[in-house]
């Protein structure tokens, strides 16, 4: 856990078996919890229920044609919602649970509010692997929606203070799990018959992909939102971002990595995970600072640096 969350205010709670109880209690009720992933802290409600649904994409200021994750405690449950060929079955084998979302077609069934679907025949499911969304996810036996808990295009939270800084009184109850250690979203993959594209690039590789279906993702894709992530402006600080900057300005706070130091450093051994683990603290970090701008120094676009640039485009890109 990390040290005293006394600034963030009474509306955050050190995860425990009270905490979750609360949880449940509220998300029964139609109500809203941020808690914490291995990725990013989510901003959960009951999945099943459309006016909880509606809460989300209000408290966030998300648009009605974004998608949301539902995450869901196993294969099991998540074949309740969607529907899955062998390679679906083979990739949530492999990494579930874990950072890596599927989309797949909706059970002709399909419980969860219309609205979580964007009206899509497709819904994203991640089988997610942090105790504590795993314990909440178990004992309530709800499938939860849960986008980042920020405002819709800001920096993403990865730790209970961001998500109170960006939402305030729209996030009733957080549970504090500390910082999140993959530290930016999930990989999303769309399941093709045989075949899969990769939607959102994120913690599991290509590479891991590729090993586990026998085969490289497909790249055609059809031109249209089918998941979060995918908007050209996104993830972005309220600052102008400048990217593969070696040095800096007298007017940018500067990001650096490995051999480029910078006002802060991702990672001083060019450790790409630590970087990602990071990147967002640090634009909330750089957001903060007294600078007008903000610069980042070049990251290696190779495995998880794929994640890690994917990002900081769309947080550079025009708003």
């Amino acid at each position: 856990m990390s040290g005293s969350n006394d600034h963030i205010g009474a509306a955050t709670r050190r995860y425990g078996k009270a905490t979750i109880g609360e949880a449940i209690k509220r998300l029964r009720a139609g109500g809203l919890v941020a808690v914490p992933t291995e990725t990013v802290y989510g901003l959960a409600a009951d999945s099943t229920d459309a006016a909880a649904v509606a809460e989300i994409y209000r408290a966030k200021g998300r648009p009605d044609f974004n998608p949301l994750i539902v995450h869901v405690p196993d294969l099991q449950a998540a074949k309740r919602l969607g529907q899955f060929n062998a390679l679906a079955v083979r990739f949530a084998t492999a990494l579930w649970p874990g950072p890596l979302t599927m989309v797949v077609p909706k059970t002709e069934d399909c419980p969860v509010a219309a609205a979580v679907t964007a009206g899509l025949d497709t819904i994203a499911l991640r089988v997610p692997a942090h105790p504590v969304m795993r314990e909440l996810l178990e004992t309530s036996d709800l499938c939860l929606a849960a986008p980042s808990a920020n405002r819709s295009g800001g920096i993403s939270p990865t730790t209970a203070d961001h998500v109170s800084r960006s939402l305030g009184t729209a996030a009733p109850l957080i549970l504090d799990g500390g910082p999140c250690e993959q530290g930016i979203e999930s990989t999303i993959v769309a399941v093709d018959g045989s075949d899969y594209r990769i939607l959102r690039p994120g913690p599991v590789t290509p590479d891991q992909l590729e090993a586990t279906a026998g085969k490289p993702a497909i790249t055609a894709g059809s031109g249209k939102i089918e998941a979060p992530g995918q908007l050209a402006s996104h993830y972005a600080p309220a600052k102008p971002v400048r990217l593969d900057a070696q040095t800096a300005g007298i007017d940018e706070y500067h990001i650096g990595f490995g051999p480029v130091a910078g006002d802060m450093n991702l990672s001083p051994g060019a450790d790409l995970a630590e970087a990602a683990s990071l990147l967002f603290a640090a634009l909330h970090k750089a957001e903060a600072s007294a600078k007008p701008d903000i610069a980042v120094a070049p990251i290696p676009c190779t495995g998880i640096g794929l994640a890690l640039n994917d990002r900081l485009r769309r947080a550079a890109s025009p708003k």
